[in-house]
């Protein structure tokens, strides 16, 4: 465990859970169920300047944060939209119904609704889902993609969190868009006791030759400690180790590596073992283990033990 001012696992134990209810089926290229309305708060988790960062309060701002993802995985990036996809003009499956989705709005861009109210636009979002919910229904969107099972039933007495559909709109990509939304995980984490944050990141591209220096990277620099390995479901696992380390040139294939995943890397992070193909977005996947008793102390006192930095 990395030493520092705060052990990120007492402080987790400090805060307590709210809830969530139903839908269907993983990988399902259908539309689920109607939505639910997620529980309604107006609580705001930060605030830098005009931008905020809170959960969605209502189904409407679940669709805003849809159609964002539209925008950024099939209009700006090379995901593959299906006709009913294309008519809505929403990224949506039917984990949507039952995950919290944290949002970061901006209030000094504003837009009137059908009844001529001026609402904050979104400009980035995360969809976060807690074990228990996800033992309620489908189980973990990263379960199509890696065997977590095995992990979830080596650690039982710690609660897991899926991140996922990480979103930012292109003129928000920058230091304060990114801070709110991992004050706002770091405030999740600590009011529903979460131990292992988990999901998958996405390098761009299919081709895993294309981009071999990055998964070697990710293989020989960052490949999870025995206890915290995952391996990619056999019929999809791709060979991270693609050449060895001698031959590697570290501070290109870092400097080449997604702003997410680099992001991800200095919290502190492990990778799972192999990566997916993902051909309906055009990525190549990599798993993501984040144990809150490992993240980079430096970071965690950055936010602040309680979550405190940014809010307001």
């Amino acid at each position: 465990m990395r030493q520092g001012l705060f052990s990120p696992r007492k402080l987790v134990r400090k805060f307590t859970p709210a809830m969530r209810p139903d839908a269907n089926l993983p990988n399902a290229q259908r539309i689920g169920p109607a939505l639910q309305t997620p529980v309604k708060t107006g609580e705001t988790l930060g605030r830098i300047g005009s931008l905020e960062v809170r959960m969605a309060r209502n189904f409407k701002e679940v669709k805003k944060a849809q159609r964002l993802r539209y925008d950024v995985f099939y209009e700006e990036m090379s995901a593959i939209a299906d006709a009913h996809t294309l008519a809505t003009r929403r990224d949506a499956d039917p984990f949507d119904a039952y995950c919290d989705h944290l949002l970061v709005v901006d209030h000094d861009l504003q837009k009137r609704n059908k009844l001529g109210r001026l609402k904050p636009e979104i400009v980035g979002t995360y969809r976060i889902l807690r074990q228990e919910i996800a033992d309620q229904h489908a189980g973990f969107y990263t379960a199509a993609e890696y065997d977590i099972q095995s992990l979830i039933d080596a650690n039982p007495g710690k609660r897991f969190m899926e991140l996922g559909r990480s979103c930012v709109l292109k003129p928000y990509r920058n230091k304060k868009t990114v801070e709110l939304l991992w004050h706002g995980i770091w405030s999740y984490v600590l009011r529903h006791n979460i131990d292992v944050m988990l999901g998958c990141a996405s390098i761009e591209g299919t081709n895993p030759d294309a981009i071999a220096g990055q998964l070697a990277f990710l293989h020989h620099n960052a490949r999870a400690p025995e206890e915290w390995r995952v391996r990619a479901v056999e019929d999809r696992y791709v060979e991270m180790n693609r050449m060895p380390a001698e031959e590697l040139n570290s501070k290109e294939a870092l400097r080449a590596l997604p702003p997410l995943v680099k992001g991800y890397l200095r919290l502190g992070a492990f990778i799972g073992d192999g990566a997916v193909i993902d051909h309906q977005f055009g990525t190549t996947d990599v798993l993501i283990i984040m144990p809150v008793s490992e993240l980079n102390t430096r970071y965690v006192n950055y936010y602040g033990a309680d979550a405190s930095r940014y809010s307001s």
